[in-house]
């Protein structure tokens, strides 16, 4: 499972031209899920999210989380992310799990970010053409690959 997270001052998605979700301050998560990923990932990964100290304290430093700032999270699925390039220009997304095994696991990440935050998040749609808009705070991005936890 891959997590690009983004600190956000603002952030929202839209289909069809309809504002789906939005967010303030917080982190936009853009979620890719791969068919070996688990419950283990989901829950690993999820603590990490809500407690990745990379909102400012009071001095500035990068010291607190989401939850501790009371911030927001909209979790965003793009299977693009496992997109591989090795060879010729056309990426491959042959790791990238299938709606069968992706929406579910999507789902309970849902579940998994409500549960740790204590909050309802914000999300797009799963397959859905999207437009995600945000504004980048910082910029702070950060990616996680659950394969690479240990």
């Amino acid at each position: 499972m891959i997590a690009v997270i983004q600190r956000v001052s603002e952030s929202s998605v839209k289909i069809e031209g309809k504002i789906k979700a939005q967010i303030g301050t917080g982190l936009m998560v853009l979620l890719g899920v791969e068919e070996a990923d688990g419950a283990e990932d989901i829950e690993w990964l999820s603590k990490k999210i809500v407690n990745l100290r990379i909102f400012p304290d009071e001095n500035g430093v990068m010291n607190r989380s989401v939850l501790e700032v009371g911030g927001e999270i909209l979790l965003i699925s793009q299977f693009t992310l496992h997109a591989s390039t090795k060879k010729g220009n056309r990426p491959s997304y042959i790791k990238a799990a299938k709606p069968d095994i992706a929406i579910p696991m999507y789902e309970k990440m849902i579940l998994a970010l409500e549960t740790e935050l204590g909050k309802s998040i914000g999300t797009g749609e799963f397959g859905a053409d999207m437009k995600v808009s945000l504004v980048n705070d910082g910029p702070v991005t950060i990616v996680i690959d659950t394969k690479n936890r240990v």
